[in-house]
């Protein structure tokens, strides 16, 4: 079943036009690599999705709704989880408190985020400020996650990060794949783990798609002349 579907998306900021023909579809459980070099449109397609850009164009269609007409909490409350570019916690709260001011009824509760980043159990008490920047990005996550998202989307999830911390991040979205039928939309630059967890690839350039196929299609030729510098 189509979960989210992009059908030729345009946007602006101000006057300035972002995305063009930007078209995206995802299924119930399926697992997306939005790609593209940096300021091709991939934030600015997320923020369409999520309701903090306005859409001047195209249908834009979640769970069967129309999200176009929707405010951004309206979006969320239909399943929409994102985790934001620069993980963006509340610093003055506390690991926990940071759990609960996002939680919804469902099956993701504090223990199986613990149980997910068992980091975040170790620093329960802690000020999210005092974190470091990947028990951050664990507790962007984790807080997405309280919502029970049917779409997660995560944006730049890995970036900055220890590549121990980088690791553990692909390894609990591997889980997430393997162990729910959670939606799950990617952004990032590491091909080589795109390709481990996605199901297919959408590759956005001067904000609109110029591919979109199944991840194994990506050959060097697609991605030197999409991806490459």
């Amino acid at each position: 079943m189509t979960l989210l579907n992009l059908n030729d998306i345009s946007a602006f900021y101000g006057a300035s036009q972002a995305l063009f023909k930007v078209n995206l579809r995802m299924e119930e459980g399926e697992v997306v690599a939005l790609m593209g070099r940096n300021g091709m449109g991939k934030t600015t397609t997320i923020k369409t999705i999520t309701r903090m850009l306005p859409v001047s164009g195209g249908e834009l269609m979640f769970a069967g709704q129309d999200l176009k007409i929707l405010p951004s909490h309206r979006a969320a409350q239909l399943g929409i989880g994102l985790v934001p570019e620069g993980r963006r916690c509340f610093a003055n709260l506390s690991v926990e408190e940071n759990l609960i001011a996002a939680a919804r009824d469902g099956y993701w509760d504090i223990a199986r985020v613990v149980s997910l980043f068992p980091r975040l159990g170790e620093r329960n008490d802690q000020m999210a400020a005092s974190l470091s920047g990947g028990e951050q990005q664990m507790l962007a996550i984790g807080r997405a996650l309280m919502t029970n998202p049917r779409l997660l989307i995560l944006d730049e999830a890995t970036e900055g990060l220890a590549p121990i911390v980088r690791q553990q991040i692909w390894a609990a979205v591997a889980q997430l794949k393997s162990e729910t039928a959670m939606a799950i939309l990617i952004v990032d630059k590491t091909l080589k783990e795109l390709i481990r967890v996605a199901d297919r690839a959408v590759i956005l350039q001067r904000g609109e798609t110029v591919w979109s196929g199944v991840i194994d299609a990506l050959t060097p030729t697609i991605t030197d002349q999409h991806l490459g510098v």
